[in-house]
């Protein structure tokens, strides 16, 4: 039976051109933006456990059923997604936090 030709391989070489390093010049993020960070994460968890915890509709210490926050116990099922919403731009500005 016949040999198959034997075909040589070209050698892969990186382009060393395009895998210079590139040095950073921005500076650490500054105090206002760390604070509204965290401030929206705060906020998204005070947000829901003042929720659950207050405006449920239940007897509590703030009212016969959630009448101190009358207001958040109307919004119903929207102060979930009040509360994730604001914890989830907290947690996307920590991708530019340097």
């Amino acid at each position: 039976m016949p040999k198959s030709k034997v075909r040589k391989k070209t050698d892969y070489t990186i382009n060393t051109a395009n895998r210079t390093p590139v040095k950073v010049t921005a500076g650490p993020s500054g105090v206002v933006y760390k604070t509204f960070m965290f401030g929206f994460m705060l906020v998204g968890l005070a947000w829901l456990l003042v929720y659950y915890l207050a405006a449920s509709g239940y007897d509590s210490a703030f009212g016969k059923d959630g009448q101190f926050l009358h207001w958040m116990n109307t919004l119903g099922q929207w102060n979930l997604l009040i509360g994730f919403s604001l914890g989830v731009i907290g947690l996307l500005m920590t991708m530019g936090w340097r």
